[in-house]
């Protein structure tokens, strides 16, 4: 079991490995060679020149001004001076709002920990249970309500701070959510024009012999959307044409491979198997838009699916055509593989939890106990190696979740990542929070689990939270503190960055795509920060002594990733903060658990008089979280009307001669084709003239709209048909 002094040799190390991984880049950060891995946004931008290009030739290379290494933590206050308002210019909502995230963190704890260390810290440490039991124990636990005797009166104080913790946050998290709706209903309203704003995705287009896709996708919105329809694309349309490179070495080769790109576009354009039953459709105005985008269009709601389109950047252009029953068929394979990933992965847990104990470690291998028990290698051991073998072996796992939900067949990048943490965050939380606390293999685990009623599960897991607090500390440390100082130094981009340079780098365009700025894995780092939400709620009445743990790292993270996202970080798309519901909502999960836990362990100390009260917290908690859903989430999923017809106005207003099919006409092109220089996208601007049309379409099959298909089934019936039916 660890001991204070194992902690504190833990937090030497980490508190050292931070500081060199937070020194070493604020040496390399100001040499010129450098610049373009510490500043690629700047470049991006074109605010930014490199300094190799001026001065002698070692200035070219090093930074050999003496002053700038006295302020090496100047980047701190740098990362910390851009207000909000101009950091989501710069870098976008969705970094401003994933920062807050840390704030929320911050604003949360801080108070939390000044109350528990008042309150609840000295009600733990004035009592002499453990001293007086047989059982062993560190100075951690004296700190811990596992000091506090059975029946004890004492546990008021928890359940009251349980209270105030829990209100306490719940109000954060309503004042949160209320300011970053107004700032996503802003961010929209005042957003320059994107080709997303006008156009609606629409998938599940039925398949007609008479038709192809564009000219049943044109039909279709034309006779039911007349007067907003503007036009659309299939995925595969654009402008093809030669490509010329700056190097003449090359241009005959590139010129003969353009030849065959065109020709291979071409072959894709007249097979009828390479259009996908997928279209992006563009209307006149924004408002008709929402309409589309947030209503049935047809009988059958299978067919015609219609959703807004994610920003061009952010289309994930292999799953637009997968049908409405091969998701449905997929997401259950996924569901299956995902229970099957994380039962499993519990054998490496258990492994990792065995190397924090000492007993068993020198059960295993006794020869090793001279050696185990020296004490610089068992504290070592205890407060060190768990955490740095349990980020060891999370290292390939978010790889391994992106890839099941893109099987999963989710149509943009941001969904995808926000499916990823959905799955990381529920992984994190059955196997890393959970099968840490509760010990053993993984089928002894699921054996304690399966043979118990639910009622008791709290008290299983509750009674075994507090002997696990030093475990979670060591795991803090290593991720919290020296891994986020890791994550600025970027070790892994600079030496990438210095062999492109050095081998492959001939022309200032290579040179910017060797830059590798990277962005916010979304799918990855806002789980890793919900475990730190939920270690700090369990903990916040159980341990008090964590919480100081979880601060240090809340602040570090904020700066580190503030400057991360002013200066090098590129993200690959804008959502407009679509991900903040489910940040919201697993903050509450975390708060619900920690209610239920702390519910348990109360229930095992005999406290009969103040355990009941607290069944009413979770109870509220869901209510407050229902609140919040109904009041606060339809700003993240639509897009009100009124909003639409305000911009629409204003922009006519302001642009009445725009040329809005021009700006949509290829914004929504599949990234192959972008070179093209032809356009086949389909004009309802021309003036064709057909006789007794209701709806002047270009079909070609049957013009006397709105004559439905016997093959489609998704138009409604004809006129003619509904008037013999009366």
């Amino acid at each position: 079991m660890a001991t204070l002094a194992d902690i504190g040799l833990a937090a030497a190390i980490n508190i050292l490995s931070a500081f060199a991984f937070l020194l070493a880049f604020a040496v390399l950060r100001l040499q010129p060679i450098n610049d373009r891995v510490y500043f690629p946004k700047w470049y991006l931008k074109g605010v930014r020149s490199s300094p190799i290009h001026s001065g002698t030739f070692v200035r070219k290379f090093v930074n050999l001004d003496l002053r700038s290494y006295l302020r090496f933590l100047g980047w701190m206050p740098a990362a910390l001076k851009m207000p909000e308002p101009e950091l989501i210019e710069h870098a976008g909502l969705d970094s401003s709002v994933y920062l807050r995230i840390y704030l929320i963190g911050l604003k949360i704890f801080v108070p939390i920990t000044i109350l528990a260390f008042a309150v609840l810290v000295p009600v733990n440490w004035t009592n002499t249970t453990l001293e007086n039991s047989k059982v062993e124990y560190s100075d951690i636990d004296k700190l811990s309500i596992s000091n506090i005797p059975n029946r004890s009166q004492r546990f008021w104080a928890h359940l009251v701070m349980a209270y105030v913790f829990s209100f306490w946050t719940c109000y954060v998290l309503f004042k949160e959510y209320e300011i970053i709706a107004s700032m996503r209903l802003h961010f929209l309203a005042s957003e320059k024009r994107r080709p997303d704003q006008f156009t609606v995705l629409v998938q599940n287009v039925p398949p007609d012999p008479d038709e192809s896709v564009s000219e049943l996708v044109e039909h279709f919105f034309l006779v039911n959307h007349r007067d907003h329809y503007l036009t659309h694309q299939t995925g595969f349309l654009g402008l093809c044409g030669d490509k010329v490179d700056a190097i003449e070495f090359y241009t005959s080769e590139v010129e003969r491979l353009s030849k065959k790109a065109a020709t291979e576009r071409e072959k894709v354009k007249k097979d009828p198997k390479s259009v996908m039953p997928a279209a992006f459709v563009s209307f006149r105005t924004r408002w008709g838009a929402a309409v589309c985008a947030q209503t049935q269009q047809t009988r059958n709601p299978t067919l015609w699916l219609t959703k807004w389109a994610p920003e061009p950047r952010d289309v994930y252009w292999q799953n637009l055509a997968m049908p409405f029953v091969s998701l449905t068929v997929r997401r259950l394979i996924i569901a299956v593989a995902f229970f099957f990933l994380t039962f499993f992965f519990m054998i490496p847990i258990a492994f990792v939890q065995s190397l924090a104990n000492i007993e068993g470690i020198e059960k295993a291998v006794p020869f090793l106990k001279p050696i185990i028990e020296v004490h610089i290698i068992k504290s070592f051991i205890q407060g060190f190696l768990p955490g740095i073998a349990l980020k060891i072996f999370l290292i390939f796992l978010p790889t391994i979740l992106m890839l099941m939900s893109k099987f999963e067949g989710f149509i943009s990048l941001s969904a995808l990542e926000r499916r990823s943490a959905s799955k990381y965050y529920l992984f994190l939380l059955v196997n890393v929070f959970l099968g840490s606390i509760v010990a053993g293999t993984a089928f002894q685990q699921l054996h304690t689990f399966m043979h118990q009623s639910a009622n008791e599960i709290p008290k299983t897991i509750g009674v075994s939270i507090p002997m696990k607090a030093t475990f979670f500390i060591s795991y803090i440390m290593v991720d919290g503190w020296a891994g986020i100082a890791g994550e600025i130094l970027r070790l892994k981009p600079l030496i990438v960055f210095h062999l492109k340079n050095f081998f492959l780098v001939k022309t200032e365009k290579d040179r910017e795509e060797a830059m590798d700025p990277g962005s916010i894995e979304f799918g990855s780092s806002e789980p890793q920060i919900q475990l730190y939400f939920l270690l700090g709620l369990v903990y916040a009445v159980v341990t008090p002594f964590l919480l100081p743990f979880i601060i240090i790292f809340f602040g570090l993270a904020y700066a580190v990733f503030r400057h991360q996202i002013i200066n090098v970080y590129n993200q690959e798309y804008e959502s407009g903060a679509a991900f903040w519901p489910d940040v919201h909502g697993r903050i509450i999960t975390a708060l619900i658990i920690s209610q239920l836990l702390l519910l348990g362990l109360l229930s095992t100390k005999e406290a009969a008089q103040s355990t009941p009260f607290l069944i009413a917290l979770p109870i509220l908690t869901i209510w407050f979280h229902r609140f919040c859903k109904s009041r606060y989430e339809p700003a993240f999923v639509k897009y009100p009307l009124q909003e639409a017809m305000m911009k629409d106005t204003l922009e006519r207003a302001k642009e009445p001669n725009l040329d809005l099919k021009a700006y949509l006409v290829n914004a929504y092109v599949h990234p192959v084709f972008k070179d093209g220089d032809e356009d086949d996208s389909f004009s309802v601007d021309e003036e064709v003239v057909y006789d007794n049309v209701l709806v002047p379409t270009k079909r070609q099959s049957r013009r006397n709209t709105p004559a439905h298909s016997r093959y489609n089934g998704s138009s409604s019936p004809s006129l003619s048909d509904a008037i013999q039916e009366l």
